[in-house]
């Protein structure tokens, strides 16, 4: 049996103080420039998603099989991104 899939929008970095979770979609907001995202497994941990954007657009990203799995989802780098929205359960 799956669990419920939750969504969180965030428009910056740090944690999103949701404890362990599986990434299984993002959907971003670009704006000018180079657009990069790059996620961790919690504050300080490995890079699990580094990922570069067009520029002034909107993305979904979907992650394969049973997602990320992390201790917490942390948002490093949030380079000309207006807005993400991270889907996890």
């Amino acid at each position: 049996m799956s669990s419920d899939v939750k969504a969180k929008r965030v428009t910056g970095t740090g944690s999103l103080a949701i404890g362990p979770a599986r990434i299984r979609q993002i959907q971003v907001l670009t704006t000018t420039g180079a657009p990069r995202l790059t996620i961790k497994d919690g504050n300080g941990g490995a890079t699990v998603l580094d990922l570069d954007f067009i520029a002034s657009d909107s993305h979904s990203v979907n992650i394969p099989s049973d997602g990320i799995r992390v201790s917490d989802i942390y948002v490093s780098a949030f380079t000309n991104i207006t807005a993400m929205t991270v889907f996890y359960n």
